[in-house]
């Protein structure tokens, strides 16, 4: 069975609209060198879907005719697009912050050996996955070996500043819980994550991001397989909270997937959830919404298309990209 089926249909989930688009959200391809329980993507050594030169030489122009100040780039492992760092070096010409949603380990794979040092030049702000500070439940999630090659890529990037203060090199981690319950306390969980990494490791960090799992592709397939999906569904539902739908990331931000077609956010992009177009005439006379139409139009005050994984995001503390809301 398909996990993406349930989240079709009609939806209680309240309807939103668009602010001022400010960040430029890019999954270049789904090739991953892991293969992680919790993945929304299905990510893996053997996919093989990457974006192309194309579409690529499009990006720096919507960052420039929307004036978009973030471009957060993601995956798979995103590094591991052979135009990654082309990319990179032109957004930060254009002044635009570069967000690289990083698993640590790519840092070991070969050909990646002076990507720390890249990453350091161009001042770009990781966001790095690490579901937990012990190693049991990191190699459970996401494979083993993948613990100690993760501590091992945080002491390099501190080595080189990241995290440190007054660097200006942002190191953030993202925690997501090991099944189907909601994430804890974000600033609790912070401490926690800093005290036992610096303790154990000498490690430091800015900010910890706890991000709930999303009941779709690989974990939600999971859920199903193991009759929990419809009460995971009804946890997230029972604990909406109105007041994270102010702060939630499809509010400002657009997903594009390596094809170039555009998503309200990462996961209407795994679901296949078009970007609504401004109208029905517009649909007809442009087909899919693409990073070409961002060069036409601007999408401010465009209505948000929700499903029910929407609850995801609102559940509890709220989750996003960057964490509790």
């Amino acid at each position: 069975m398909h996990a993406t089926l349930p989240l079709l249909q009609a939806t209680e989930f309240p309807q939103l609209r668009r602010r001022q688009l400010t960040t430029l959200q890019v999954n270049l391809g789904y090739r991953c060198n892991q293969t992680c329980l919790h993945c929304h993507v299905n990510a893996g050594p053997n996919r093989t879907e990457m974006m192309d030169s194309t579409t690529m030489t499009l990006i720096p122009s919507v960052l420039t005719a929307r004036d978009i100040t973030t471009l957060d780039l993601t995956g798979g492992a995103p590094e591991l697009h052979e135009g990654f760092r082309q990319l990179v070096r032109e957004a930060r010409t254009l002044g635009v912050k570069v967000i690289d949603r990083c698993n640590l380990t790519i840092l070991f794979e070969p050909g990646q050996e002076d990507l720390a040092e890249f990453l350091t030049e161009q001042q770009v702000e990781i966001v790095a996955s690490l579901p937990c500070y012990s190693l049991a439940n990191v190699d459970k999630q996401r494979g083993e070996g993948v613990f100690d090659k993760s501590i091992a890529a945080l002491q390099k990037l501190n080595a080189l500043g990241y995290g440190k203060e007054g660097s200006g090199l942002t190191l953030n981690l993202v925690y997501n819980p090991q099944g189907a319950v909601l994430p804890p306390d974000q600033i609790k969980l912070e401490a926690d994550y800093k005290r036992e990494l610096f303790d154990h490791f000498g490690i430091v960090f800015n900010q910890l991001f706890a991000i709930a799992n999303m009941p779709i592709q690989r974990f939600g397939s999971t859920l199903i397989s193991k009759g929990k999906f419809n009460d995971y569904m009804r946890l997230l539902k029972e604990n909406f909270a109105a007041a994270n739908l102010a702060n939630v990331m499809c509010r400002n931000l657009v997903s594009v997937d390596w094809q170039g077609y555009l998503y309200d956010c990462d996961f209407n992009q795994q679901l296949g959830l078009d970007l609504p177009h401004a109208s029905a005439m517009a649909q007809l006379r442009e087909g899919r919404p693409h990073l070409r139409s961002l060069l036409r139009e601007d999408i401010d005050g465009r209505a948000i298309r929700v499903a029910d994984h929407c609850y995801g995001c609102t559940a509890g503390q709220g989750s996003s990209c960057g964490g509790a809301l």
